[in-house]
């Protein structure tokens, strides 16, 4: 391994990743982020006037794969710096992608989420000369990439798309190589939008018509691809297809013993809905981590009725603090693993380990020595903010639910035990129950981050400048703001709370199509409840009372209706129609005795 100091330029469209990414990489010794790029024009001016001014400012490229743009991109700097490694961070993992990137000169690839011990060990193979393609991908399955052979591809469709392998045969002539290319392109770009539409469907929350709509598109991209694949395909191919379709899974495992053609394939292990994954818990964590990533791009608004701590910052500026605090936990993680912490130990240490998150993010999201002005006084806010741990610790950290269940699925892929189900370890369902589960963490731990600086430095100009939504720039507003926190604080520890133990549930904050939203999981907390007292045991015996008295009450109330209805109608209402109709009886007797004197 290389011990020369990394110099390193980011190229990546957004810029809160590359924040993120830019500040755990500058914690790493000997490694400095030079330089970034939003785009690819921008990443080439930089490069150039490097190669003017300083040609050994840079030597690692980490670039995100956004599109077949950037394929050029990487073919024109292999071109113009043939010496310059290029490492892939990304989030694609499409294998037709990975291979056109391996042909356009990239040197490694690691999916977005990795771990940043291993992310450096990648950066130090591939610039020391090295190759980083051999590794455990977000998409559950083990993929290998090897340089492209003159045998030709072959692509077979895989419950995530189609899969691109070497075949052997190939055409000689021009025509055959130019429509292999046509159908290769095609199924990149399939395999790509592919992707995007699945991700789309795995967001909880998504209306019915909205996924409708795209399991629909869904159905239409793999019905596209298998077109491409059967229109654009040789003759051979077609056979090959066949006869491999008509082939037992078991001959299908013993045939790369056989077939020597299978080494230079792209393969993709077939992983099974519900059956537990073989990822190892890196790669586990690096897959959960990429999914929140991909969340946090959604809204971010509150869509409950209470408020929220984050509420008053800006969207960039709460997408900022969620990304910061989701790499100080895959910090965190990397020591709880280096410490060799046993499973068991986890509760033991779980207060000590959100604290430090909270106290991390909170120093690194203000920074560490930034000063405001109050009153006569320069104050440094990490240090004034810091003060406020123990509250901070009491009102929100230890209140997170299930942080030891995640801590623990992620280290050591113990299986997940939520709302009353057992999860294997590394199955989809697994996945989406601690996504929810990490979403709500990053919500409170953003929350606790913000809380002190709203009990003490809510109204500093500089802060409201520099992180407040407009809507709460005024004093007025960011007072109201503060009064409706006081009061769900009230509500939570003498009423919510306490009805949500009695209840048997957790609340948890996840990221939604429309932005941050509530929902409910059972929990069994019945030692919480046997620990209540005061007012919040009240609170329960009063909803065990009303629930008791309830069916009673309405069983009686219910009588009593009837029986108001039947004294309303069948006495009160004959009685009137009697006397009604002796009225009628007295008013047309009168008449009739008129009538009579008149004629006499």
């Amino acid at each position: 391994m290389s011990d020369r100091p990394l110099k390193v330029l980011l190229i990546d469209q957004d810029p809160i990743f590359r924040l993120g990414l830019r500040v755990a990489l500058e914690q790493v010794p000997n490694l400095e982020v030079t330089a970034e790029a939003q785009t690819d024009t921008v990443a080439l001016h930089i490069l150039a006037e490097f190669a003017q001014n300083n040609p050994k400012a840079v030597n690692l490229v980490i670039l995100e794969l956004a599109n077949s743009r950037y394929l050029q991109l990487c073919r024109q700097l292999k071109a113009e710096y043939p010496n310059l490694p290029i490492l892939l961070l990304s989030s694609v993992s499409e294998p037709g992608l990975l291979m056109a990137a391996r042909d356009a000169g990239v040197d490694g690839y690691c999916p977005k989420g990795t771990p940043v011990s291993e992310l450096v060990e990648a950066m130090q193979l591939v610039v020391s000369g090295g190759s980083y393609w051999d590794g455990e991908m977000g998409s559950g399955g083990k993929i290998t990439v090897n340089s492209r052979t003159d045998t030709g591809y072959r692509v077979s469709r895989t419950d995530t798309g189609y899969r691109v392998s070497t075949t052997p045969h190939s055409s000689p002539f021009p025509f055959a190589r130019l429509r292999n290319n046509w159908r290769l392109s095609g199924i990149d770009y399939i395999n790509a939008t592919l992707a995007e539409v699945t991700a789309q469907l795995q967001v909880p929350g998504l209306p019915l018509l909205d996924r409708a709509i795209l399991a629909g598109q869904r159905r239409e991209l793999l019905a596209a691809g298998w077109l491409v694949n059967r229109l654009l395909a040789a003759p051979q191919e077609r056979q090959y297809d066949s006869i491999s379709s008509q082939t037992s899974l078991s001959s299908i495992q013993d045939s790369p013993a056989t077939n020597p053609s299978l080494n230079s394939a792209v393969v993709i292990s077939p992983i099974k809905q519900n059956s537990p994954s073989l990822l190892s818990p890196r790669a586990l964590q690096a897959t959960l981590f990429s999914s929140c990533v991909a969340k946090l791009q959604l809204p971010l608004q509150n869509l409950g009725d209470e408020p929220l701590e984050i509420d008053i910052f800006r969207q960039e500026k709460k997408r900022e603090l969620l990304y910061l605090i989701l790499q100080k936990l895959a910090n965190s993680l990397d020591e709880l693993r280096a410490s060799q912490i046993e499973v068991h130990r986890l509760n033991e240490f779980k207060n000590i380990i959100l604290c430090d998150l909270w106290q991390a993010s909170t120093t690194d999201f203000f920074g560490k020595f930034t000063k405001v002005q109050v009153g006569n006084q320069n104050l440094e806010i990490v240090t004034f903010l810091l003060q406020a741990a123990k509250v901070v610790e009491t009102e929100i950290l230890v209140k997170i639910p299930l942080v030891v269940e995640l801590f623990s699925y992620l280290l050591f892929q113990t299986d997940l035990s939520i709302d009353n189900t057992i999860y294997a370890a590394g199955s989809v369902e697994a996945m989406e129950q601690s996504l929810m589960i990490l979403e709500n963490l990053l919500i409170q731990v953003a929350n606790g981050v913000v809380q002190p600086l709203l009990n003490t430095l809510a109204d500093v100009e500089k802060i409201k400048q520099t992180f407040y939504d407009r809507q709460f720039i005024s004093t007025r507003e960011i007072e109201r703001f503060r009064n409706d926190l006081s009061w769900k604080y009230r509500l939570r520890n003498y009423v919510s709370e306490a009805q949500a133990i009695f209840e048997s549930r957790y609340e948890l904050l996840v990221f939604t199509p429309r932005g941050i939203a509530k929902i409910s999981i059972y929990a069994p907390r019945n030692q919480e409840l046997a620990q209540l007292s005061g007012i919040p045991l009240l609170v329960t015996l009063a909803l065990e009372f009303r629930d008791a008295i309830a069916p009673r009450l309405k069983s009686l109330l219910s009588f009593a209706g009837s029986g108001i209805v039947f004294v309303l109608t069948q006495v009160i209402g004959r009685g009137l129609g009697l006397i009604g109709r002796g009225i009628l009886q007295g008013i047309g007797s009168v008449s009739l005795s008129e009538r009579k004197n008149k004629n006499l």
